[in-house]
This record gives C-alpha cells, sequence and structure tokens, in this order.
C-alpha cells in the first residue's frame, strides 16, 4: 500500500497538469477574462489571465488577451513586455500584429510601429486589415500619399474586407477626383450596412454625387486615361442635364442611376466585370432599386423624407428590408480597376 500511494498521487498530479492545459480550461480563463473586460474591470482580467497562463505559459490566445487587457487599462509598459515577442513566434497571426500595433499607436513609438508593419505585411501580404491600420498609422503622421496606398493596396489583395472602403472614400471625398469616392463609398455601406461609419460614408455618397454633377465639363482633371474611370463619367456625363433641371436627391439619384446600369451592362459590362453594378442589376430586376437609392441617399439627404417614404412606400421598403438584412454582399478578386498608386 505504501508503494501504491506515490504512484496515485503521481498519476493525480499528471492529470492535473493535463487538465490545466486542456484547450477547455484556456477556454473557461478568456471567458471569465472578457466577462471582465466587458464590465471595464480590466484589472481582474489581467488577473485572471496571469493565472492562466502559469499553467498554460506558451499559450498565444492567452498572451494576446492579457496583451489586450493591458491595453484597455492603459498599462502600455506591461503590454507592450507581452506583445513585442508575437513576431517573433512561428504561430503568430495577424491578430498579434494587431495588438502590438495599437500598443506601439498608444505610446506612440512610430518608427518601431512601422518597421512592424512592414514585417507583418511581408508574412501576411494579402491581410486587409494589415493594410488599412498601417495606413491609418501612416494618416495620423500626416503621410497622406502612403496611407493611400496602403489602403488600396488593402482593396486590391482583400477586397472582402471593409475598412479599406471606409478610408479611401473618406481620402477621395476630400480630393479632386470625383470616381472613387462613390464606387469605393457604395462597396462600404454593402459590406457594412449598419453601423456608425455607414451613416458617414452615406453623406460622403450624397455629396460626392453633388460634387460629381457641379462642374460641366465633368472630366475635367479626372484620370481619363484609366478605362474604367472614363466609362463611368462618359456614361454618367448623359444625365448632366437631367440633374442640373432636378437637382441631386434621393428621387433623381435613383432615375439617373437605373440609366447608368441599364447602359452599363450594354457598354461596359462584359470588360469590366463589376459585383456593384450586378447587384443594383439585381436589384432593378427585383424591383427594389428604388428602395435601395432611397435606403442610401434618403436617409442621408432629409431623414423626415425618408420616413415619409418608408410609410407611403411600406410594401417596397419591407421587401427590401428584409433582403438587406439576410443577404451578403461579397466583392470577388480581380475586380480593381483602379490605376495602381
Amino acid at each position: 500500500m505504501k508503494y501504491l500511494l506515490p504512484v496515485v498521487c503521481l498519476l493525480f498530479a499528471v492529470n492535473m497538469t493535463q487538465a490545466q492545459t486542456e484547450p477547455g480550461d484556456v477556454k473557461s480563463v478568456q471567458e471569465t477574462a472578457k466577462n471582465y473586460m466587458k464590465q471595464g474591470d480590466y484589472s481582474n482580467a489581467v488577473l485572471v489571465l496571469n493565472r492562466g497562463l502559469q499553467n498554460n505559459t506558451d499559450n498565444l490566445d492567452l498572451q494576446k488577451d492579457l496583451a489586450f487587457a493591458y491595453y484597455l487599462n492603459r498599462d502600455y509598459v506591461r503590454g507592450l513586455e507581452v506583445a513585442k515577442k508575437f513576431p517573433e513566434r512561428q504561430d503568430v497571426d495577424v491578430q498579434s500584429f494587431q495588438i502590438l500595433g495599437m500598443i506601439y499607436k498608444a505610446i506612440e513609438e512610430v518608427k518601431d510601429c512601422e518597421k512592424m508593419y512592414k514585417a507583418a505585411l511581408k508574412k501576411f501580404p494579402n491581410s486587409g486589415t494589415l493594410f488599412n491600420e498601417y495606413g491609418e498609422m501612416l494618416w495620423s503622421k500626416k503621410n497622406y500619399n502612403d496611407a493611400i496606398k496602403q489602403w488600396e493596396k488593402g482593396i486590391e489583395t482583400d477586397p472582402g474586407y471593409s475598412g479599406n472602403y471606409y478610408n479611401a472614400a473618406k481620402y477621395y471625398y476630400f480630393t479632386p477626383d470625383k470616381v472613387w469616392a462613390l464606387i469605393y463609398g457604395e462597396i462600404f455601406v454593402n459590406l457594412e450596412s449598419y453601423s456608425k461609419r455607414t451613416a458617414e460614408i452615406k453623406n460622403v455618397l450624397l455629396d460626392s454625387y453633388k460634387k460629381l454633377f457641379t462642374d460641366a465639363n465633368m472630366m475635367k482633371d479626372q484620370d481619363t486615361k484609366n478605362e474604367f474611370v472614363k466609362a463611368f463619367l462618359e456614361n454618367m456625363k448623359t444625365q448632366s442635364t437631367f440633374i442640373g433641371t432636378n437637382g441631386v436627391n434621393a428621387e433623381t439619384l435613383s432615375a439617373v442611376r437605373t440609366k447608368f446600369v441599364l447602359d452599363w451592362f450594354a457598354k461596359n459590362a462584359n470588360k469590366f466585370p463589376f459585383r456593384l453594378y450586378e447587384y443594383h442589376q439585381q436589384l432593378l430586376k427585383a424591383g427594389m432599386f428604388d428602395a435601395y437609392n432611397q435606403w442610401v441617399f434618403g436617409t442621408a439627404g432629409n431623414l423626415s423624407a425618408y420616413e415619409n417614404w418608408t410609410k407611403t412606400h411600406q410594401e417596397d421598403y419591407n421587401k427590401f428590408d428584409y433582403f438587406q438584412h439576410n443577404r451578403v454582399f461579397k466583392v470577388p478578386g480581380g475586380q480593381y480597376y483602379q490605376t495602381v498608386k
């Protein structure tokens, strides 16, 4: 019996060690810590995660959560101690670089942050997230030209990620360019349809259409060497007289854009397959394009008028609203027509 007891104790110890490293145990630690973070109790989140790491010292998920908890608690020194080791790991992921980037930005370590993003993008060259955040860092340094290059690259390599469209649309809105704020802004509101940023970009879209039609010479100072841009502007130019007479609002834009879609598929669709215009055509065929234009431009132009429209066109509104909440808008690769920056 005296020989059996140490063996039992040893087996018990092994089982305890295995239990401590079970994925379920890590998940439990993460859930507890995340609940504390949701409550704003970052100190307790840090405590729980540090305890969890005592038994799972090399677990990347716990380390990421700990670095993020330190970040939320404004303890950037300890957060950096944890996160600066991430790039050296074989299992490093995009989120690891994101967290490290957030900490570098918080302590304004610009050189280290830029170096980190460049290394991260070598490892993950198709990450829209990293291109977006690198662009935002460059923008904060007032390096606008390099910022838009990152956002454009993110759109080209990871067309399903919304953040690059958001930043690129705002960038072009403040330049003489009349096309890309419209293109990128509308793709954004379809990728990210119900956020605070959506309302912001809807305003950008409405103002960008006013900007497009303000100058009688629509082609002036535009990148007409780009055949996609030229086709877009030539198509829109045919609507200038109508807009000049009736102004820019949800109703007139619905009429203009209906004619645009019909002309685009008659003349340009084979040369320039484009998911956004395919979606417009789908909505036209389903009788929902007017409702869609009201959703995009009516809410930005005159909210009370839009609310009145939903009441007087309740069937159309309900049909589109149901469809909108149950569809997934995806942008395929290979439809990048911007001039390379």
